[in-house]
C-alpha cells in the first residue's frame, strides 16, 4: 500500500451507521474493530472516549493508524483468533466477511455489549466489487447470525444505497447479561435510537 493509498484512506469518513449506533455503547468501554485497515473507525471511536483495539493482517494499512489505541496485525483467516479469551463492549465490523469467524466474533461481545456490523450484500455483484458470493451476505444472513439467544437486534436494514452504488446489509444487535435485562417489575433496558450530541 501506497503512502497515498494510506492516506486516501485515513482521510475516510466513518460509517454512518456505526456512528449512529455507537449510542447504544457505553461510555469508556473497549471497543474492536475486526478488519480495521487504516483505521477510520480507530480514529473516530477513539475520538469519542473510547478504549479502542484494531486487528488486520496488512501491516502497511496498520501503520497508518500507529499510536492510536491498540492495533494487532493478524490473519484471521488462515491463523488463530488473537484475542482468544477476551471480550469488548462492542466489536465493529465494515465492509468485511468471513463466516467462519462470526460465531467468535459474537463471542467476543460482552454481556450487555454491542454488536455493529456492516458489508456487503447480495445484489452487489451488479453494481461493483465485491462480486463473489463468498464476500456477500446472504438475504436475513445477519439477523440468522443474531437470532441466538441472549441477543436482541435494535436495528436491522437490508438494501441498496446509490452513492456509490452498493448493496448493503447491517445490524445493530445488544447482546444481554448483567445488568442488560429488566428483572420483574424493573423498567426495560433503554436503547437510545437517536444518535446523541459526539464529542468533537
Amino acid at each position: 500500500m501506497t503512502s497515498a493509498s494510506s492516506s486516501t484512506h485515513q482521510n475516510t469518513p466513518p460509517s454512518p451507521w456505526v456512528c449512529r449506533w455507537a449510542a447504544l455503547i457505553a461510555p469508556g468501554a473497549s471497543v474492536l474493530d475486526v478488519a480495521c485497515g487504516s483505521g477510520r473507525h480507530l480514529r473516530w471511536l477513539a475520538g469519542q472516549g473510547f478504549a479502542v483495539t484494531g486487528v488486520d493482517r496488512d501491516a502497511g494499512a496498520l501503520a497508518g493508524v500507529a499510536g492510536v489505541g491498540t492495533t494487532l496485525q493478524a490473519d484471521i483467516e488462515n491463523g488463530p483468533w488473537p484475542l482468544a479469551g477476551r471480550s469488548f463492549g462492542a466489536v465493529v465490523v465494515t465492509n468485511y466477511l468471513w463466516r467462519p469467524l462470526l460465531p467468535t466474533l459474537l463471542a467476543s461481545v460482552a454481556p450487555g455489549g454491542v454488536l455493529i456490523y456492516e458489508t456487503f450484500a447480495a445484489g452487489n455483484e451488479t453494481v461493483g466489487k465485491p462480486s463473489r458470493p463468498d464476500f456477500l451476505l446472504r438475504p436475513g444472513e445477519l439477523l440468522q447470525a443474531c437470532a441466538a439467544p441472549g441477543w436482541r437486534v435494535v436495528a436491522y436494514e437490508d438494501g441498496f444505497l446509490p452513492a456509490p452504488a452498493r448493496f448493503v446489509q447491517r445490524i445493530a444487535a445488544v447482546r444481554s447479561g448483567s445488568g442488560a435485562d429488566a428483572a420483574p417489575g424493573e423498567l426495560p433496558p433503554r436503547h437510545p435510537l437517536q444518535q446523541p450530541q459526539l464529542l468533537e
